[in-house]
């Protein structure tokens, strides 16, 4: 993959990349939290605007709730994220690593985000920690997307967490659904493994 032979795995379907792709386009600040090979990376990539920066958080050491064999390399990632920048010439955005825990690069952040892609550690625990480090930056009209959010609903999935729980779907149902979904944001896609929220502008 490194060496360019073989594309990274893809880890979201045609209409996730198009609604990753949607919610980057005109974006100045984008965050992602576990780029494993790279895949969503380069939807980013390509559909952020000349100018932009993408932050890319991933320590590269957990394997959790991947097949064996399947664990991602930094270098190798760097790679095929750099290649896919190169292919946009002076209209890529700027590539910024992050390779340590997206909870350690969370309690030194300080600038406002417009998109982050919570892609992480799945446990109900991380996806939390995720959510309240980097929440509150993102940008009035910003949006948070939630991967592997949607467990046990009409048409989509999920990744169990921590007890069989679905982490990501556990946080998500319970900040934003239903009578008790915290004020100021509001889900704007629902559908496969992704659930976007955004904030109230």
């Amino acid at each position: 993959m490194g060496a360019g032979l073989i594309p990274p795995r893809l880890m979201h379907t045609r209409r996730e990349a198009k609604l990753l792709a949607e919610l980057a386009a005109g974006r100045r600040t984008a965050v992602e939290i576990g780029v494993y090979e790279g895949s969503s990376a380069m939807v980013l990539v390509r559909a952020l605007p000349p100018g932009a920066t993408l932050h890319l958080i991933d320590p590269f050491v957990d394997s959790r709730g991947l097949a064996a064999g399947w664990r991602g390399t930094a270098w190798a990632t760097r790679r095929v994220v750099a290649r896919a920048a190169k292919a946009r010439g002076d209209g890529a955005p700027e590539l910024r690593w992050h390779v340590d825990r997206s909870e350690a690069v969370g309690r030194r952040w300080s600038e406002p985000i417009d998109v982050v892609f919570i892609d992480g550690d799945h446990s109900a625990q991380a996806c939390r920690a995720d959510w309240e480090l980097f929440g509150p930056w993102i940008a009035p009209g910003g949006a948070v997307v939630f991967h592997d959010a949607r467990e046990h609903k009409p048409g989509g999935e999920g990744l169990p967490g921590d007890g069989g729980l679905a982490g990501p779907t556990e946080l998500v149902d319970r900040l934003f659904r239903g009578p008790d979904a915290i004020p100021g944001w509001r889900i704007r896609a629902d559908e496969q493994t992704l659930v976007a929220v955004e904030r109230s502008a």
